[in-house]
């Protein structure tokens, strides 16, 4: 299907909503559920404000034994153990390669949080879709940020003994992914009972205090953005990543601009600028309608509405629209609001996209990207971008994309959160950017060029993506951890160079002095 109201969905990669507010204080339930368990029993107290309908859920599925006689079918040492799939029960499949795709029938919404997922932290299972967690939970082996804000965490485990039983099953062996990390001696994982009890009859339980969680950067600010190639300016929302993607088809956006990735989805902000050629808002309007019929036929889109407005006094149509996405490994609800501007025999458009149930949370970022919108000069496509990024230019698309993501998260979640990684920010975008975009145009124009880019920039990716393992609570922290890495980087691009030619040099000098 080709249509101009779904450029940005079907040619940028889909990246997830944004956070949720939550209570400061945990509120831990007077009920605690036991594992018993071959191995051991696992107590897990519950989190019943971060998580109320995951810990009903978990409560009442406990209280009618769903969970008895289940199997931790999907064990991963150092990472998590995995059951609660009512399939995993004596004759409730025919065969092993069955558990792990079995629920109750039902699924539950996904309530994120901002709870840690540390070593003993229980959390919910789910397919692609944020909202389609049913029975089954997972419980951490060895701490795993990356699942932070992706999954409901609603419990921990609470004593000394459930850490020991946590250990023996994760310890588990398994053939690996060819079986899907179902143990070899999956009965030592099996859950005997599981029964809630008050916490007042448990008497060994651990005083664990308040359970981490993600800082949420604060006082940040909405960040100007101009690009005289396309003679637009605007207020990008903070945080956020604006960049010019490649042109790999007619449809791909001029600009995107993309957020920070939440349970498998990341929300984005795209324009496309397009010549009107004397074509009027009306009769552009009607075409984007006339070539969704396909798809709203086949009902994998929905218009929800189209209205007129004007945008800084400029004529404006805008759409709201439902979409059924192929993602990979499922189908998710994508919704966007198209805002088409005309101004100047040019359309604007910009797109706004999110995971239905994240939609509204983000909305009035986009609003402020419109209200701040502004054409600064006639486009001009001879004049050379000033503002692209080689990084995001050489990983778009490859298999560095989700290690830039993540470098996203980092700058936000860590160096933006003391003063010194937010003056160590500011001075690298003005040495960065006075070199960037000429090698991003680079990148752009050769193929290979961008290739021997992306190579060279892995070891710096990885090294800047340790920040992600360790906690950064002060100025010092920060510093420490900040000047080893740079130290490190140094260490690769340049000592390590020098010494190899050195080295090299001697040896060439040592053969011709034989010859």
């Amino acid at each position: 299907m080709r249509a101009e109201l779904v450029f940005s969905i079907t040619s940028v990669v889909l990246f997830l909503g944004i956070l949720p507010v939550f209570a400061e204080t945990t509120v831990v339930s007077d009920k605690v559920v036991v594992l018993h368990t071959q191995s051991g029993d696992m107590v897990i107290e519950l989190f019943p404000n971060d998580a109320p309908k995951t810990v009903a859920n978990f409560l009442n599925l406990t209280e009618h034994q769903i969970y008895d006689r289940t199997v931790f079918h999907r064990v991963i040492k150092d990472f998590m153990i995995q059951g609660g799939d009512p399939k995993t029960k004596p004759g409730a499949s025919e065969h092993f390669s069955e558990w792990g795709s079995g629920d109750v029938g039902y699924t539950i919404p996904g309530e994120f949080n901002t709870i840690k997922h540390k070593r003993g932290i229980v959390s919910m299972a789910r397919g692609i879709d944020p909202d389609s967690a049913s029975s089954q939970f997972f419980i951490v082996h060895k701490d795993s940020f990356f699942l932070d804000q992706n999954y409901a965490a609603f419990g921990r485990l609470v004593t000394d003994t459930s850490y020991e039983t946590l250990d023996k099953i994760a310890n588990l062996t398994s053939a690996g992914e060819q079986t899907k990390y179902l143990p070899f001696d999956w009965g030592k994982g099996e859950i005997i009972k599981a029964e809630v009890k008050k916490r007042t009859e448990i008497p060994d339980l651990l005083d664990l205090g308040e359970p981490e969680r993600v800082e949420i950067p604060v006082n940040q600010t909405a960040q100007e953005y101009s690009n005289e190639k396309f003679g637009v300016s605007f207020l990008a929302p903070a945080g956020w990543l604006v960049q010019e993607p490649p042109q790999k088809t007619s449809s791909s956006p001029d600009l995107v601009a993309v957020g920070t990735k939440i349970a498998g989805f990341t929300p984005f902000i795209s324009l496309t600028v397009k010549d009107a050629n004397g074509t009027s808002l009306d009769d552009y309007s009607n075409k984007i309608k006339s070539s969704l019929q396909k798809a709203i036929d086949a009902h994998n889109l929905l218009i929800l509405s189209e209205d007129k407005t004007t945008i800084n006094g400029n004529d404006a149509v805008v759409h709201v629209a439902l979409a059924k996405l192929n993602i990979g490994n499922g189908f998710i609800n994508v919704k966007f609001k198209e805002v088409i501007i005309k101004s100047q025999d040019k359309f604007y458009i910009f797109t706004y996209t999110n995971s239905e149930r994240n939609f509204d949370s983000i909305l009035a970022k986009f609003s402020q990207v419109l209200d701040s919108f502004k054409i600064v000069a006639n486009p001009d496509n001879s004049k050379s971008e000033k503002t692209g990024c080689l990084i995001a230019t050489a990983a778009y698309g490859s298999e560095l994309a989700p290690q830039v993501q993540l470098l996203r998260e980092i700058r936000d979640n860590v160096l933006f959160s003391t003063s010194s990684g937010t003056g160590f920010m500011t001075t690298f975008n003005a040495v960065y950017y006075s070199f960037s975009p000429t090698v991003s145009d680079w990148e752009r124009q050769s193929p290979i060029f961008k290739e021997t880019v992306k190579i060279v920039i892995s070891p710096l990716l990885s090294t800047l993506s340790i920040l992600n393992y360790v906690d950064i609570n002060s100025e010092q922290a920060m510093l420490g951890y900040g000047t080893g890495i740079i130290l490190l980087n140094v260490g690769m691009y340049l000592v390590a160079p020098v010494i190899i030619i050195v080295k090299s040099k001697n040896k060439i000098r040592r053969l011709t002095a034989k010859i």
